[in-house]
């Protein structure tokens, strides 16, 4: 099989691409973004200068205005609905490092670990009550209905990851199901909203909808991936919490699945009782039983039907863009 980092390109040169295509939108997009968090209270501007810091690559929103340059170009609506989903793709890394002790992330403190608790809390809440602000300015009953109902998905995942945790039993499907919920369903909105504020055919936002939730479920499985067999100082965040949260993934339920019935039992023993030692521990079974082959491929499959949902769409550098990016998914190391 060819690499697809030899077939399309590192991750920086997909992003250099998209910067050519869309970088005047991008950076109208952190102009809103930026606008509309600016605040009076020092402390609040510190913490927000501190979470430019690891934003990352901005994945959701150049979904978001890839999709509408696919779909037809984009509007001045869009760079708003792309600055929206980035708030609320932030505000849930911030939750997130307060469920996971994270200490790091890209390479720096989180907000929980330089300040407190409380103030990622908080500073999450800000950044949801601020992205409903901002949707309601465009005037449009539908962008605030599907962000409200895309957020609450989100929080329900999140919320159904919890209460799964220390469940040994925990299916494939269920672990799907969340995932879905948890990351997919933010991917698939922002793709649907860039082809809706585009013009695009009903047809084509649900293409782009499956597009995004075919490739955030990816892209998740690979980000679990990471956090059983990546490299700290390559990540640039805390890896192994999911073990110790003991939040099974794909790669621990597909060892759990095929181990014979005792050592699968002796497997759940460890996975009950997490401590430091517990992921160089399962490396063993997941190299037995070919774990991360099987969850790589799962994503593959993912990806694979991602590219055909946009089948829909006449060539373009965008759609070739948004194929690309999807084949990039697989190859993450950060």
């Amino acid at each position: 099989m060819t690499n697809n980092a030899t077939r399309h390109g590192t991750s920086s040169d997909l992003l250099a691409q998209a910067h050519e295509l869309i970088g005047v939108a991008l950076r109208d997009t952190e102009q809103v973004f930026l606008k509309e968090l600016e605040s009076r209270e020092p402390f609040v501007r510190e913490v927000l200068g501190h979470l430019m810091t690891y934003r990352g690559k901005r994945l959701r929103p150049m979904l978001l205005l890839l999709s509408a340059q696919a779909a037809g170009g984009i509007q001045h609506g869009h760079p708003v609905l792309a600055a929206v989903v980035e708030m609320i793709h932030t505000a849930t890394l911030v939750h997130d490092d307060v469920l996971d002790d994270a200490t790091t992330r890209r390479h720096v403190a989180t907000v929980n670990s330089r300040w407190s608790n409380e103030t990622s809390v908080l500073m999450g809440d800000y950044l949801f009550t601020h992205a409903f602000h901002l949707t309601s300015t465009l005037g449009s009953a539908e962008a605030c209905r599907l962000i409200g109902r895309a957020t609450n998905i989100v929080c329900e995942g999140e919320m159904a990851q919890v209460s799964e945790r220390g469940n040994l039993h925990l299916t494939e499907e269920r672990y799907l199901e969340i995932i879905e919920a948890k990351t997919a369903e933010l991917c698939a909105v922002s793709c649907y909203l860039g082809g809706k504020f585009a013009g695009a055919t009903q047809a084509q936002c649900d293409a782009l909808d499956g597009y995004g939730r075919d490739l955030g479920i990816a892209f998740q499985i690979a980000d679990d991936l990471l956090d059983v067999v990546g490299n700290e100082a390559q990540t640039g965040k805390t890896l192994g919490s999911d073990i110790q949260k003991q939040k099974l993934t794909l790669p621990i339920l597909h060892i759990l699945s095929q181990a014979p019935a005792g050592e699968a039992a002796r497997l759940r023993e460890l996975l009950g009782q997490p401590d430091g030692q517990t992921r160089a521990a399962l490396q063993p079974a997941l190299q037995r039983y070919e774990a991360i082959p099987y969850a790589r491929q799962r994503a593959l499959d993912y990806i694979v039907a991602a590219r055909q949902r946009l089948a829909i769409f006449p060539d373009s550098p965008a759609k070739q863009l948004l194929e690309d990016m999807a084949d990039r998914v697989t190859d993450r190391t950060a």
